[in-house]
């Protein structure tokens, strides 16, 4: 066989290869804009050469308590300038970043400290009480550090919590050398955080990411989400919930500036967007419908557009209507935890603009294409493992594979061999193929209802529901039937002073679907929803149960 000439003498050598990796866009950013506000929070402001100095400060300080390769630091913090400091600071000593979602039990929490086998805990005293019940159910002994944040505001649901730690996070980075000689990870496939998901049924399963993905991602964000130099992003989304969707790195590219928010509250969200000149967002709908749903003495005028990107079920039209009125473009994303956050997303064509309403939304009801990051997504059979038909119609699993999925799942062979059966990673999500290369969601595997031998998709029920005015959020699930097997129940939570009777909402729901399709009962409650937004449909179906 004859040599290859392009491999001869064209070794790769450290002038021409590096390990990519999101920390060294945070150096860039304080080199080129050191004065550039990085971080707002209260009455706070740090410029990129602050923010990248207290990083490093972390790193060091980290690193003298022997944080190294392979150990892992848990933080459950509210989304303020530590938990942004520990996004860098942390993979700087090529330890790996474990963010805790904030809303979850002791029990949950003490299962993730010690599958993780964490080293270091830094909590917000907002969340000491659970922290402080965790560690005594964990059997590891993890240095606790206290952040005792000073904008907590006076007008605080609840009071801060006591002091479990053994030091105070300010102290703990001034105890930091701000020159510490950071460390690039010696492989872009290296670990850079850990994430678990949901575990709606039995423990969650750690969810790995790498520093090729996350650095990726921030590129891949830049592009999708329409950030140029500079942009201004609001922190809606928590940052504990796939790593913000990676945005802790993504604004390091473009030197943005994070505006801190401890509580998705609507004058909250109208002030900052006012007053700092919010570009982006991101949210579950719920966070739009606070938006739109604001009282009058809540909201603020701005002269900008704000980009907002959402990632669930597609928002109703009249939601996308009211936003639109209000001042944001909508961004329809999809993604999984598994994929960083979002990996997918609605490329709105502008021949599509000259559609009429019903036409349009049925575009935008479409998850979408890949991120530029994303090598590939399909729809497949997961049997044959053979693409679908693209005719918009034939079922089958939405499927990834690139750089921006998921190591694996940490200490579970078992589920990583699962998941990436046949080269694919296999998202659990039903969905159908279009024509024009589109993936649409039509369900999760578990959630589709199979009434009588006949396939009902919730997602398709909820769309139909949606539409009638009075209601703000709705959840579809089984519920065991006799004669059907199951059959579909609507849990419904109505808009603030709207009303509608059971029989109403059937009778709606006959004039758009099929009659099999729609729900046979109508219970009116409060949705239960993750600290996310997203609808927690297990909760719905043990409801459904005891029906």
């Amino acid at each position: 066989m004859t040599e290859n000439p392009y491999e001869r003498g064209l070794e790769r050598n450290p002038a021409n290869h590096q390990p990519l990796t999101p920390l060294a866009l945070l150096e860039r950013a304080a080199k080129t804009f050191p004065d550039h506000t990085a971080v707002i929070h209260g009455g706070l402001r740090r410029t990129y050469k602050d923010f990248w100095h207290r990083s490093l400060r972390l790193a060091s300080a980290l690193a003298r308590h022997g944080i190294g390769e392979g150990d892992t630091v848990s933080a459950m913090l509210s989304n303020t300038p530590p938990m942004l400091e520990a996004h860098h600071g942390v993979p700087m000593t090529k330890a790996v970043l474990h963010a805790i979602n904030t809303r979850l039990d002791a029990a949950v929490v003490a299962f993730q400290l010690d599958h993780a086998e964490s080293r270091v805990v830094i909590v917000d005293r907002e969340f000491s009480g659970v922290m402080k019940e965790a560690l005594a159910l964990a059997r590891v002994k993890p240095l606790v550090i206290d952040f005792d944040d000073p904008e907590y505001p006076l007008d605080a649901p609840h009071p801060k919590g006591a002091r479990i730690g053994s030091i105070d996070y300010e102290e703990f980075v001034a105890s930091g050398d701000s020159d510490f000689a950071w460390s690039m990870p010696d492989d872009e496939w290296d670990a850079i955080a850990l994430n678990y998901t949901s575990g709606t049924t039995g423990n969650p399963k750690g969810v790995v990411y790498h520093h090729r993905g996350a650095a990726l991602m921030a590129y891949s964000n830049t592009v999708h989400a329409g950030m140029g130099r500079h942009p201004v992003y609001l922190w809606t989304l928590p940052m504990f919930h796939c790593n913000g969707w990676c945005f802790p790195w993504t604004l390091a590219l473009t030197a943005g500036t994070h505006v801190c928010l401890r509580w998705v509250r609507p004058r909250a969200m109208y002030d900052a967007i006012a007053d700092h000149g919010v570009t982006h967002l991101c949210g579950a709908p719920i966070v739009m419908s606070l938006l739109v749903g604001a009282n009058a003495d809540e909201k603020r005028d701005f002269p900008q557009t704000v980009t907002f990107n959402t990632a669930a079920a597609p928002p109703p039209e009249s939601v996308l209507s009211a936003m639109a009125e209000a001042g944001f473009a909508v961004n329809h994303l999809y993604g999984l935890t598994e994929t960083y956050g979002p990996a997918v997303v609605n490329e709105w064509k502008t021949e599509w603009d000259g559609l009429d309403g019903p036409q349009q939304a049925t575009r935008k009801a479409r998850q979408g294409v890949r991120y530029a990051a994303l090598e590939g997504l399909t729809v497949m059979d997961p049997e044959t493992m053979r693409p679908v038909p693209a005719d918009g119609e034939t079922l089958g699993e939405v499927m990834f594979r690139g750089n921006i999925v998921m190591k694996g799942y940490l200490k579970n062979p078992k589920a990583t061999g699962e998941a990436f059966a046949g080269g694919w990673f296999h998202s659990g999500d039903l969905g159908v193929l279009h024509p024009d290369g589109y993936v649409q969601l039509k369900d999760r595997s578990k959630d589709i209802i199979i009434s009588g031998g006949e396939n009902i998709s919730s997602i398709e029920v909820e769309d139909a529901l949606y539409k009638h005015k009075a209601i703000a959020a709705c959840g579809v699930v089984a519920c065991p039937d006799e004669k059907w097997g199951e059959m579909p129940v609507a849990f419904i939570e109505l808009k603030p002073g709207m009303q509608a009777t059971p029989e109403e909402i059937i009778i709606h729901c006959r004039r758009l679907l099929a009659a099999f399709k729609c729900p046979r009962q109508v219970v009116f409650a409060e949705i239960p929803k993750t600290s996310t937004g997203k609808i927690q449909k297990f909760r719905l179906r043990e409801l459904a149960r005891s029906l």
